[in-house]
């Protein structure tokens, strides 16, 4: 499997960047994570790495703020045939306008979404959130949008489902505002758990991503729009 940066705070040159986060997921299926904050940039960025809107199969929401569904009407312009997986608690209006132009499935309990690819269920909090997990040869891959319910519950709700270890977690962790003593502790929680590789990014904060590169070191994978992490 390989995963693809498609919207971040950072990039190369050569792409749009801006406050939010959208990845390209690779396993047998195609499936476009969240949409970024600015339709119009995530589809400039996704013509430039060679992908269009009806390249997916999936579009996987993990959560209603703006900067993960920016971009969702762009896409669902584009291609007229998406699964579109949100969660329950999305606001009716937002799920009767995605219902015009996709199939929904409403997310509520941790589910399989093919072979090889779960939803971790609708995790509560303020906003509620689920992250997408694939399970590879070498272990869980955990992608996540913002983590708002907590990124190590999250490890913990992937690895209570499909018993693996955790290869690879990426995406936004939320800690931009957390104090050194709480991202040391959020540190020692993803050591602990074993997990393997990290590629934190977006709301995670500059300082946090320090702190996970000093730690993880040749196992911390850096990440900007247009990175390729292949599985």
């Amino acid at each position: 499997m390989k995963i693809i940066i498609a919207y971040d705070n950072k990039g190369r040159a050569e792409f749009k960047t801006g406050w939010g986060f959208s990845c390209i997921v690779e396993a047998q299926r195609k499936i476009l994570f969240d949409t970024g904050c600015n339709g119009v940039e995530l589809l400039f960025n996704l013509k430039k790495l060679e992908y269009t809107p009806k390249d997916f199969d999936i579009l996987f929401l993990s959560h209603q703020h703006w900067d993960h569904i920016g971009g969702l009407f762009e896409i669902l312009e584009e291609n007229k045939n998406l699964k579109v997986f949100a969660l329950e608690s999305f606001s009716s209006h937002l799920k009767d306008e995605i219902r015009k132009k996709a199939e929904l499935i409403e997310v509520r309990e941790e589910k399989k979404i093919f072979e090889n690819v779960y939803t971790t269920g609708l995790i509560k909090n303020n906003p509620d959130e689920q992250s997408l997990i694939v399970k590879t040869e070498k272990g869980l891959v955990i992608v996540t949008g913002c983590s708002h319910p907590g990124i190590v519950n999250i490890i913990k709700k992937a690895k209570e489902m499909l018993k693996e270890n955790v290869y690879l977690v990426v995406g936004g962790f939320h800690l931009f505002d957390s104090s050194n003593t709480e991202i040391e502790e959020i540190v020692r929680s993803f050591r602990d758990l074993e997990v393997e590789k990290v590629a934190p990014c977006h709301c995670t904060g500059e300082k946090a991503i320090s702190m996970f590169e000093k730690e993880y070191k040749e196992d911390f994978i850096e990440t900007e729009v247009g990175k390729v992490i292949e599985v």
